[in-house]
C-alpha cells in the first residue's frame, strides 16, 4: 500500500491551505458574528478553481479526482465551517444535477456561471414531516400542458436566502414517484420562507420554502423518466457522505491544533498543563481518534476514484469521521476548560460547528443503518474456506472451534490477554492488570509525540 500523496494532491492540499491560513482563519470570526453568506470569499474560491474540480474541462472544470477535492474542502472546514459548507453547496449537491442532467440550454446558463460563482445553487429535498425518509416525501409535481405545477414544503434548505437555482425533489407520474426539477428564483409560486436560526454554521443561511402552484416547464424537469430521482440520488449519496467526513477532519485538525496550543501556554501549579499526564493522554487519544478518521475518509475517497465499490465505506467514514470530529471538539473546549465556554475563543466555534456534520450527509443512526445493509448483503459472499455464509448467518466467536468451548476453558488470544488457570489464584484479576498497564503505556508513549513539536522550550 502507498498513503504518500502524489504532487498534484500535495500542490492542491498546500494551495488550500495558504489560502485558509491567510484568507480565512483572520476573518473567520467575524464572518460567523455578521451572520451574512461570505459572497467574496466563495468569490475567491470559485478564482482558484474550487467549484469545478469534480467536473470535466469541457463545461469549465478541471477533472480532478474527489481525493483532491476532500484535501481542498478540508483545509477550508479547518479555517470556517460555513465556508466549507458554503463550497460542500456550490461544488456538489447544488450542481450535480444540473451537470448530470441538464440540457445545453441549462448547463450554459445556469451551471457554468455557478462554477464561476456567478450564480448560487441549492437543493430542496427535506420537508417538514420528511427527512431521511425520501419515501414520505408529500411535496408533488402534477403534470399540465407544457410542464408541471408543484406544490409543497421544503425546509432545512441551505443557502435559500441568496440561491438563485433550486434543485427540487418531487412525487410525480401515477405512482408518485421521486422526480428531480430545477426551479430558478424568479419562477412563479416560489416562495423564500422564514430564515432558520441555528446553534452554528451561522455565516450559512438556512430558510423555509414553499410551492404555491408553481409551473415548471418541461425542460426543467431534470430526471429522465418520471420516478428516477432516488436512483440519481444515490449515485451522488456516497461522494456526500465522503466530503461530509473530509470537513469532520478539517474542523477536527482546528480544534486539536487550538487544544495543544493551549495545553502549551496555559500554565498551572508553576508549569504549562500540558506537563501533566492527564492533559497528554487526553491529546494523544484524540490525535489518534483523528488520525482513524482521516484513514477512513481517505480510503472511501481512493475507492471512489478508482470506481471500486465504496457505498459501505462511505457511509463508515462519514459516521466515524463526523462522531470522531464532535468528540475531539467537545474534548478540546474541555482542555480550555471555562475558556472554552467563553467566546473569545475559536474553540466555542468548533463545538457548535460541529454538529452541522451530525446531520448534513445522513444522520449518524442512518449512516450507521446504510452500512449495516450492505454488511449484511456482502455477508452471503464467498468465504477464505471456499463455503458460502448464508445472509444473517452468525460468525462463529473467537477462542471457539466449531461454534463450541474449548474444552480448557482458556480464552483465545496471545500470551497478554490469555486468562490461565493459577494455582495461587486471582489469575483472572492479574490479567486483567497488565492488559490495563499494557494500554497506559501506549498511551503514554504517544502524548509525547503530539505534543513535541507544539509545546515550547521549558525553562
Amino acid at each position: 500500500m502507498n498513503f504518500e500523496l502524489t504532487s498534484d494532491q500535495r500542490q492542491v492540499r498546500d494551495a488550500f491551505a495558504r489560502f485558509t491560513d491567510e484568507r480565512i482563519v483572520p476573518q473567520a470570526a467575524a464572518l460567523d458574528e455578521a451572520h451574512v453568506y461570505p459572497r467574496a470569499l466563495v468569490n475567491e474560491l470559485a478564482a482558484l478553481g474550487l467549484f469545478g474540480m469534480r467536473y470535466p474541462e469541457d463545461v469549465g472544470g478541471s477533472g480532478m479526482q474527489l481525493t483532491e477535492f476532500c484535501l481542498a474542502l478540508e483545509e477550508i472546514a479547518r479555517g470556517s465551517m460555513s465556508l466549507a459548507g458554503c463550497a460542500a453547496m456550490q461544488s456538489l449537491m447544488g450542481t450535480k444535477f444540473l451537470h448530470m442532467l441538464g440540457n445545453a440550454d441549462i448547463l450554459e446558463r445556469l451551471f457554468k456561471p455557478a462554477l464561476a460563482g456567478e450564480k448560487i445553487g441549492a437543493i430542496c429535498m427535506t420537508e417538514p414531516d420528511s427527512g431521511s425518509d425520501l419515501g414520505s416525501i408529500a411535496t408533488t409535481a402534477r403534470k399540465v400542458e407544457g410542464g408541471y405545477v408543484l406544490s409543497g414544503r421544503k425546509t432545512w434548505v441551505t443557502a435559500a436566502p441568496v440561491a438563485d437555482f433550486f434543485t427540487v425533489f418531487a412525487k410525480a407520474g401515477e405512482e408518485k414517484k421521486l422526480t428531480i426539477f430545477l426551479v430558478e428564483r424568479d419562477f412563479k409560486g416560489l416562495n423564500i420562507g422564514r430564515a432558520i436560526e441555528k446553534m452554528g454554521v451561522w455565516a450559512l443561511p438556512t430558510s423555509e420554502l414553499s410551492f404555491d402552484d408553481c409551473f415548471v416547464p418541461d425542460s426543467h424537469r431534470l430526471s429522465r423518466e418520471e420516478g428516477d430521482g432516488e436512483g440519481h440520488l444515490r449515485k451522488t449519496l456516497a461522494e456526500i457522505r465522503i466530503i461530509t467526513g473530509a470537513m469532520g477532519i478539517g474542523i477536527a485538525r482546528a480544534a486539536l491544533d487550538a487544544a495543544i496550543g493551549y495545553g502549551a501556554e496555559r500554565r498551572q501549579f508553576g508549569k504549562p498543563i500540558n506537563r501533566y499526564q492527564a492533559i497528554q493522554l487526553k491529546l494523544a487519544e484524540m490525535a489518534t481518534a483523528l488520525e482513524a478518521a482521516t484513514q477512513l475518509v481517505y480510503r472511501a475517497a481512493w475507492l471512489r476514484d478508482a470506481d471500486k465499490p465504496h457505498h459501505k465505506e462511505a457511509a463508515m467514514a462519514k459516521l466515524f469521521a463526523s462522531e470522531t470530529a464532535a468528540t475531539i471538539c467537545d474534548q478540546a473546549a474541555r482542555v480550555f476548560a471555562s475558556y472554552g465556554y467563553a467566546m473569545e475563543y475559536p474553540v466555542q466555534r468548533y463545538l457548535r460547528d460541529v454538529r452541522f456534520l451530525l446531520i448534513g450527509g445522513g444522520t449518524a443512526r442512518s449512516s450507521s443503518s446504510s452500512s449495516r445493509k450492505r454488511l449484511l448483503r456482502d455477508d452471503a459472499r464467498p468465504t477464505h474456506q471456499g463455503g458460502t455464509r448464508q445472509a444473517g448467518a452468525r460468525r462463529p466467536r473467537p477462542g471457539r472451534e466449531g461454534g463450541r468451548a474449548r474444552a480448557d476453558g482458556r480464552r483465545h488470544g496471545g500470551d497478554l490477554h490469555r486468562i490461565a488457570p493459577d494455582p495461587r489464584g486471582g489469575g483472572a484479576y492479574r490479567a486483567r492488570r497488565r492488559r490495563r498497564r499494557h494500554r497506559a503505556v501506549v498511551d503514554v508513549g504517544l502524548a509525547p509525540a503530539v505534543l513535541r513539536e507544539a509545546e515550547p522550550p521549558v525553562a
